[in-house]
């Protein structure tokens, strides 16, 4: 199962992201890097894309192949 760990880590790396985005969805709190304001919105991307990414990983770390 652990044939390819680099690409489970990388996997874990990115469910770890999205699953912190999707907590600043359920509990919204102000994100500030330097002078800049991260809106809201930004947690919703930033859920959905790192979340595909750690599925599609998982996928391949397992060889699975789709339709």
């Amino acid at each position: 199962m652990f044939s390819r760990p680099f690409t489970w880590i990388a996997s874990a790396i990115f469910a770890l992201i999205s699953l912190a985005h999707l907590y600043r969805l359920i509990r919204p709190f102000e994100v500030i890097i330097g002078p800049c304001h991260l809106p809201q919105w930004f947690s919703i991307v930033g859920f959905i894309v790192p979340a595909g990414l750690s599925w599609m990983l998982c996928r391949e770390a397992r060889g699975t192949r789709g339709a």
